[in-house]
């Protein structure tokens, strides 16, 4: 196919073929056995740290007694509700986005190397579209891992420890119901947080017609940033990270809510997906996907 698609600039399609599209693309992803995997690892990391929280605290220990685990730890055993919070602060930083970047990094690159790329341009879809498609199936993916973690989290809590009012980081109590209410948007929040790695990840798997190399050159990347962030030199460099302000959600539990992080998070989070989404769109609109 040449670099222009005229077949795809004339014809325009029905919108109920678009959500056909994006229905086909959204089953094929959660169908593929390596995203089963992916989720499968995502839903056991809860349980894990459910288990033992309850295996160290059995002869009344506290959790996490040394400062050391995840946000939220040492009130597990108080709270149920507290180990999707623990669950969420545990697989943001590698987890989470791994899973995405491995997503993102084959949504076109594994189309090109199995050479159904050109194919689905056949279709009247056109480029622009079938990225958007590929973008917004990444996206719900996001939604899908964070709340497979909150869910199982979220059950093992209720099974192994009580649930009841829910206390703040502010000292202050809150109902068991906003207490879900919270746990809600802080799971909204941190899929929120991953649309930054899908712009980059869809990028780089418009370079290559190599799903796996693609992927690994996501993971790469994340691995990368998420050292960077931590190396007190670059500190100047570092609120320019994408994942640097991932951990904000944690303000959520305060009361009243401290939106600062927050805002500045899913600020920079649009920006990597503005950035790094047109320039997804430019090089898939002018790759030459004849082979």
């Amino acid at each position: 196919m040449s670099r222009a698609d005229p077949a795809g600039a004339v014809r325009k399609p029905n919108p109920l073929w678009t959500l056909g599209l994006l229905r086909s693309e959204l089953v094929t992803t959660v169908r593929r056995w390596r995203t089963l995997a992916l989720l499968g690892v995502l839903a056991a990391v809860p349980v894990l740290i459910g288990i033992a929280v309850r295996i160290e605290t059995r002869d009344g220990a506290p959790a996490g007694g040394n400062g050391a685990g995840p946000a939220f730890l040492t009130q597990v055993t108080n709270n149920g509700l507290f180990l999707v919070f623990t669950a969420l602060a545990a697989t943001l930083p590698f987890f989470l986005p791994m899973a995405v970047g491995v997503v993102a990094g084959d949504a076109i690159a594994g189309e090109a190397g199995g050479g159904t790329l050109r194919y689905l341009l056949v279709a009247p879809a056109g480029r622009t579209r079938l990225l958007l498609t590929k973008y917004a199936t990444v996206l719900a993916f996001c939604l899908l891992a964070t709340l497979v973690v909150a869910v199982s989290a979220l059950a093992v809590g209720v099974l192994l420890f009580p649930l009841g009012e829910v206390t703040t980081i502010s000292g202050t109590r809150i109902g068991l119901a906003e207490g879900f209410g919270r746990a809600l948007l802080i799971a909204l929040v941190v899929a929120a947080s991953l649309v930054g790695v899908a712009a980059v990840g869809l990028f780089v798997s418009t370079l290559t017609q190599s799903g796996i190399a693609a992927m690994a050159t996501t993971v790469g990347l994340l691995v990368t940033v998420q050292i960077v962030d931590q190396i007190p030199q670059l500190h100047a460099l570092q609120p320019y990270l994408f994942p640097h302000y991932w951990l904000s959600f944690a303000d959520l539990m305060r009361d009243p809510v401290y939106w600062d992080g927050l805002t500045r998070n899913l600020g920079l989070q649009a920006l990597y997906a503005a950035v790094f989404g047109s320039a997804a769109w430019a090089r898939f609109t002018t790759k030459d996907i004849s082979a």
